[in-house]
């Protein structure tokens, strides 16, 4: 596994992984464990936010610590990135939120935009890039190619769940780009939909099946 590619195989992801993946999850749960797994997945995708020392006073004495010294951004590629956000705004509350809207041509299977809106100063930031499901890696190398646009250096993409083909396609338009995911899937379908996957995680994020 490449450095920029890490896989979080912590107990509670994976047990989410398995509801996320199970048809008979309602949309109620499936927004829970996408939510639950998302925040745990987070802890590990800010690993690099860069921190400042700072000294504090405890009830007994002065102790050296660390404070964060680097503005959040997330960035949700819509529609299903929205999911992601509730638990990792857990994490940082105070985070900048971005959206980019894409959707994917059924045809061609290649993205086409219709909306952005990104805070100010990504050159600055960490910036979380959301997405569920990184199948042919389409709609995130547009994504990233936009943040790029807007000044973004330190991107990291948070997946749920990705295919090899996307993966490749990441390392290969964006190799300084890190992918953090909970699992990756072998292959794609004609529809350019992960198998075994889970779905349309959309759909079933929204109930718009």
């Amino acid at each position: 596994m490449s450095a920029k590619v890490s896989v979080c195989d912590h107990p509670l992801v994976q047990a989410d992984l398995a509801r996320l993946r199970d048809k008979g999850t309602s949309h109620e749960q499936f927004r829970a464990a996408l939510a639950n797994a998302s925040a745990i997945m987070g802890v590990e995708a800010l690993a690099g936010l860069a921190t400042r020392p700072v000294t504090v006073h405890t009830p007994l004495k002065a102790a050296q610590a660390k404070v964060v010294d680097q503005p959040v951004v997330f960035v949700a590629i819509l529609r299903a990135g929205l999911g992601m956000l509730p638990g990792l705004l857990q994490l940082v509350p105070e985070a900048l939120i971005g959206h980019i809207g894409l959707y994917r041509n059924e045809e061609t299977l290649n993205p086409v935009r219709y909306y952005v809106r990104l805070p100010k100063d990504l050159d600055k930031s960490f910036v979380l890039l959301l997405d569920p499901m990184l199948a042919t890696g389409g709609s995130a190398v547009e994504a990233i190619r936009i943040l790029k646009t807007d000044g973004a250096s330190r991107i990291t993409l948070l997946s749920l769940l990705a295919a090899r083909a996307g993966v490749r396609r990441i390392q290969r338009e964006h190799p300084d780009v890190r992918i953090v995911t909970a699992a990756i899937d072998p292959t794609l379908n004609q529809h350019g939909y992960i198998v075994p996957g889970l779905g349309d995680a959309g759909d079933r994020l929204f109930g718009t099946l």
